[in-house]
């Protein structure tokens, strides 16, 4: 998935009332960013650390750039916009390119299930139970080549791994997906000491027969593209 517009680079200034980050442009000129992350973006949103944005002409927009990127000292890159995994993931679904799905007919996204949600995918196949696929973007490291999810607590996340569950009961099929937008990271855990009521509800959803799959992107100025998948290290705790 290219980016609609060439990036440019930033140094950041701070990020404040979740979704806004001030920067500082090559040119030195200070700018407003929107910022795609309702999460703490733990290790992220320090200040001095190099960003990359997105601007836009579109006059219905107030801000006129768009944070998608975290450049680490070591070359990597941070994928900050969590709107990014559903369309990277849509895209590659229409073009059956998403590594270990099971085969399916038919895509849809964002329909009815659970208590008032929306799944963010459903597929289906003849002959076969649906499939549920909920989606989270994973962007937390504290340790070297490990990612984690969630970077604070998420009640909401929590409630789809219950709704996954009830799927599972009702007799169909239901998938996490993780995306992992981060270069540096080769496998995946859950944050259990962030938010361990989401840990627990992870291995009940997992006893119930909820599958996990953990996928990474490839992270560029330029495009991120679906990658390989990771392996999932199971969360301490009973």
């Amino acid at each position: 998935m290219r980016f609609q517009t060439p990036l440019v680079p930033g140094t950041l200034i701070r990020r404040y009332k979740r979704f806004l980050a001030d920067v500082t442009l090559a040119d030195g000129q200070e700018i407003t960013a929107h910022c795609a992350n309702p999460g703490s973006m733990m290790g992220l949103a320090e200040a001095g650390m190099r960003v990359w944005l997105e601007p836009n002409d579109d006059p219905k927009k107030k801000l006129k750039y768009g944070w998608r990127l975290v450049e680490h000292e070591n070359g990597h890159f941070t994928g900050v916009d969590t709107a990014v995994p559903n369309r990277m993931l849509r895209a590659a679904l229409e073009a059956r390119e998403v590594p270990g799905l099971p085969e399916f007919d038919m895509l849809r996204a964002e329909v009815p299930y659970g208590e008032k949600s929306r799944v963010d995918f459903l597929l289906t196949r003849d002959g076969h139970p649906d499939l549920y696929v909920e989606v989270k973007s994973v962007t937390l490291s504290r340790q070297a080549r490990l990612a984690e999810f969630p970077d604070s607590v998420t009640a909401r996340g929590t409630k789809h791994l219950n709704e996954l569950a009830e799927m599972i009961r009702q007799g169909h099929r239901a998938m996490m997906l993780y995306l992992v937008q981060r270069t540096d990271c080769d496998r995946m855990t859950l944050a259990a000491d962030i938010d361990p009521a989401y840990a627990a509800a992870w291995r009940t959803a997992s006893a119930a027969g909820v599958k996990t799959l953990v996928l990474d992107c490839h992270i560029t100025p330029e495009a991120l593209r679906l990658g390989k998948v990771l392996p999932m290290v199971p969360p301490d705790g009973p």
